[in-house]
């Protein structure tokens, strides 16, 4: 249930080149729809996360869901706890899921790359799994972004593979997908480089329901 929280200092911004018109990550999860649900749907320590976001979050907090996917479980917790939610994500067809099963919440088919984010707009991010697809350096200045947005003593949830690879081909759920991340120390300084304290950290495995899924190292933070 590891979670950021913002400190009030000056979080410089910085904009990220668009990537192309279609990403990988939305071929990917067009391809996927409601079968990445079904198969994350009973991660446990994805609901602690969540579970620990809402206990810190303000009455009728305002949030933002990046990559919010199917909208569950991460926007439909938030909407039954009454906060307000922004879900962003670069797949239409989670887009069309998220607004069929969420209707509640707000969702936009956008890259969050190029994605305008205000400074102090947002009690609450999440960011479950969705930095997976992008560089090293477009996830660095995303992160940064991210927290400039949140107001100060707001709080992110992040959650991610940890591991010291870049651009590697991998096959998720019988896909083959080109993968990047970041080692659990080398996030976390860049994490309170973005200008976050990390409040706690969790690293777990998880093998999703689905019979091409293999078991994955998690990192919550």
């Amino acid at each position: 249930m590891p979670v950021g929280e913002r400190r009030d200092t000056d979080v410089p911004h910085e904009d990220v080149t668009p990537g192309p018109q279609r990403p990988p990550a939305a071929e990917l999860f067009d391809a996927l729809g409601p079968a990445y649900e079904k198969a994350f749907a009973h991660a446990p320590a994805h609901t602690t996360a969540l579970e620990w976001l809402i206990e810190q979050l303000p009455p009728a907090a305002r949030t933002l869901d990046v990559g919010s996917g199917t909208g569950r479980p991460a926007a439909a917790a938030l909407v039954e706890a009454g906060h307000s939610v922004l879900g962003i994500d670069v797949s239409p067809v989670m887009v069309d899921l998220a607004t069929r099963q969420v209707p509640a919440a707000e969702f936009r088919c956008a890259d969050i790359r190029d994605f305008p984010l205000d400074a102090d707009a947002f009690d609450g991010v999440c960011v479950f799994f969705s930095l997976l697809q992008m560089t090293r350096a477009e996830q660095s200045a995303l992160l940064r972004r991210l927290a400039r947005s949140l107001k100060p003593g707001g709080h992110l949830v992040l959650a991610t593979v940890p591991a010291d690879v870049e651009n590697v081909e991998v096959t998720f759920m019988g896909h083959p997908v080109r993968a990047t991340s970041f080692s659990e120390q080398d996030l976390t300084a860049l994490l309170e480089t973005a200008g976050l304290t990390v409040l706690s950290r969790h690293a777990t495995t998880f093998t999703p329901d689905h019979p091409d899924a293999t078991t994955e190292p998690h990192l919550y933070l």
